[in-house]
């Protein structure tokens, strides 16, 4: 970085910041920081709704940025340093509290795997930003992520569950949850502009339906919900992989007939 480049960039942030965005960010660094303090005092049902409710903040942030033209490269990276601590060390700290401490060595081995693929798959989204399609993140959303993780807890509190969790699927979800953030796995990310046009009427009452539900039981079916897309994003590479080897043996069929003719 050149002397000229970083004169530039104080001279931008003299000039001052946009209040109301980065009151929202925040907002989420605050959810993520109280969700750690609740955590480490053993309220892991708290922990979890806090990283829900940064998840909010998170989604609002970008959108009342773009709304009021107020986005900016400070902005930006201040967002980034709150999912890292919202949905990366939060999540992390939850997890080995409440699941991973028991398994000595794996179980902390597995929380920062999943901390420090959270961070390298923020990295990567920010590098890769304006060069890919936005209908489509790389790798698992590290804000999804961290809705599982919270989900998963509050789904066991739900179900008469009480204090900690002793189990190894703990352990191969965690790692399961770093690996695809960090992997070249392919998620819808509700980007795109054909969601804002017309829709036939019964996309509304579907939508309404699935509104009550998740009121109904929020603990059941915001889990499944992330759950499902967690699992769409393999299933998806793998359909597509199967469609590509199709279409090749299929070219190589006729390339195959073409030379006995």
């Amino acid at each position: 970085m050149t002397e000229t480049t970083t004169v530039r960039r104080q001279d931008n942030v003299r000039k001052g910041v946009y209040l109301l965005p980065n009151l929202f960010t925040t907002g989420t660094l605050f959810a993520g920081f109280y969700g750690m303090v609740s955590a480490m005092n053993g309220r892991y049902d708290i922990a979890a709704w806090m990283i829900l409710v940064a998840g909010i903040f998170d989604g609002m942030d970008g959108k009342v940025a773009r709304l009021t033209n107020t986005t900016s490269r400070f902005g930006v990276e201040y967002d980034s340093l709150a999912d890292v601590v919202a949905f990366g060390v939060a999540p992390g700290i939850l997890m080995y509290a409440w699941a991973l401490q028991p398994f000595g060595k794996f179980g902390w081995l597995a929380a920062f795997s999943y901390v420090a693929c959270g961070a390298l798959r923020l990295a990567r989204f920010n590098v890769q930003t304006g060069s890919v399609d936005s209908k489509f993140f790389i790798g698992l959303p590290i804000p999804a992520a961290a809705g599982i993780s919270a989900t998963c807890v509050l789904l066991f509190y739900f179900l008469g569950g009480e204090g900690t969790i002793h189990k190894v699927s703990m352990v191969f979800l965690v790692f399961t949850l770093a690996f695809l953030m960090v992997s070249n796995v392919r998620y819808y990310s509700f980007k795109d502009p054909d969601l804002f046009k017309r829709k036939p009427f019964w996309t509304l009452v579907l939508a309404i339906l699935l509104i009550i539900v998740v009121v109904a039981e929020p603990q059941i079916m915001l889990f499944a919900i992330g759950l499902c897309y967690m699992i769409s994003g393999p299933l998806v590479w793998i359909f597509r992989r199967k469609k590509v080897q199709e279409r090749r043996a299929r070219q190589d069929e006729a390339k195959e007939s073409l030379d006995k003719v």
